[in-house]
């Protein structure tokens, strides 16, 4: 056998071979695309319905608590259609032109005494005066008002309440105090006295009704009458000032602190809101 017929034989026994023994299809696998590979699984049924009934859950809770507070709003005697306008305007009429001058701007508080006791007040800022105004929303009258000279005005402060260290009390939210007369501190017998009203100081936090609708909301705006009672008691002080007092107003952001320790009436007062005109049953206070 010559050289070229062995490399003839050996070319056809390799091209045999290679067809005989051809790759199993089973072996080659198809590559998966990434998406698909990294689709994420989807929620077992299971899954689905406890999102849907904690969802639902928590909004009939979310009704459940709104519609306890409208109840609880609607018992204020200041919210009846046209009472806060009348208030108001009663209250306006009853400032004096030649004293107070004219009035600037009108809010609804909470005063808050020495012995944390709540009362529902409206204050007007006039030119000259700070007025104080007690007002029966139920019978529409004005029972009381406390005239404070602007000039008087040396400091107010703003910032969270606090109390003692081993008081019981506790209240949340920020008020504002004005004082008028830091050269006098009240004596050891009027902190003691839940009815002493001789404070050279007066407290103001948050209305209870201050999330009603957006005209109270701004009525109620404590940020917004510190600042409006600091431009009108420094117009007051260069206006008109004081023989023998420094003229200013000095505004300090520092907690307010309540000199109460037990306030057993307080507290019963303050939870039943004592101090506003509330219906109660048949008999509004």
């Amino acid at each position: 056998m010559s050289e070229g017929d062995e490399e003839s034989f050996k070319a056809v026994d390799l091209e045999q071979r290679v067809q005989k023994s051809p790759k199993p299809e089973s072996d080659i696998q198809p590559q998966q695309s990434p998406s698909e590979t990294d689709k994420p699984s989807t929620p077992s049924t299971e899954a689905r319905e406890e999102t849907i009934s904690s969802t639902s859950h928590s909004v009939a809770k979310a009704k459940w608590v709104s519609t306890v507070e409208q109840f609880k709003m609607k018992r204020f005697f200041v919210l009846r259609p046209g009472t806060l306008d009348q208030a108001i305007e009663e209250l306006k009429a009853l400032a004096d032109p030649s004293e107070d001058g004219a009035v600037q701007s009108v809010w609804l508080m909470a005063e808050i005494d020495h012995w944390n006791n709540e009362r529902e007040r409206l204050v007007l800022i006039t030119e000259n005066t700070l007025l104080i105004c007690k007002y029966d929303f139920v019978m529409l009258i004005c029972e009381q008002i406390q005239r404070i000279p602007l000039n008087f005005i040396d400091r107010i402060c703003h910032g969270t309440f606090c109390f003692p260290q081993r008081s019981l009390l506790m209240r949340e939210g920020e008020g504002v105090r004005v004082f008028w007369d830091k050269l006098r501190e009240p004596s050891f017998t009027s902190r003691w006295n839940p009815f002493s009203v001789d404070y050279p100081f007066t407290t103001f936090a948050y209305h209870p009704v201050k999330s009603a609708n957006e005209q109270l909301g701004h009525l109620c705006e404590i940020n917004n009458f510190r600042e409006q009672l600091t431009l009108a008691a420094q117009k007051a002080h260069s206006k008109k000032p004081v023989p023998g007092k420094a003229n200013g107003v000095l505004v300090l952001n520092q907690p307010i602190l309540i000199e109460a320790y037990v306030g057993l009436m307080s507290v019963i007062g303050n939870q039943n809101k004592l101090g506003y005109c509330l219906a109660r049953g048949s008999v509004g206070f």
